[in-house]
């Protein structure tokens, strides 16, 4: 039976010596599968971050020039309301000196002048009203 035990003892360990390598093997095979797609993630992260990168200077300069165009707008109505309150003003000066004219006119209806030397007076006083 030693004989047998030894044969038996020799297949058990050849047996055993198969599977450690079988196993080995696919061991060795996961982790070079696992590298491997630990790489490829790597690699498509790196371009993620790249683009991301990229798309965060877009970004960016499409918020500056938002800022600037608000800036703009800003600028055009203050400058608007200033004309708008420049021109009621320069109405209200006009009518001003439309009443001033039309008082001095009303003070001179009457005049008749046949000379220079008549009319003088007339036209100082038309003058005088008016500034």
């Amino acid at each position: 039976m030693s004989a047998l035990g030894a044969l038996a003892a020799g297949a058990v360990s050849s047996i055993w010596k198969a599977a450690t390598i079988i196993l080995a093997a696919a061991l060795l095979l996961v982790a070079s599968s696992t590298g491997t797609g630990w790489w490829l993630a790597a690699g498509d992260r790196d371009t993620a971050r790249a683009a991301l990168v990229q798309e965060q200077g877009v970004s960016a300069a499409l918020r500056a020039s938002i800022t600037e165009q608000n800036r703009a707008i800003d600028g055009m109505a203050k400058a608007t309301l200033a004309a708008q309150e420049r021109g009621a003003a320069a109405q209200a000066a006009a009518a001003a000196k439309g009443k001033k004219y039309d008082a001095a006119l009303a003070q001179v209806t009457g005049a008749r002048a046949t000379t220079c030397d008549e009319a003088m007076p007339a036209v100082r006083l038309l003058l005088e009203g008016v500034r």
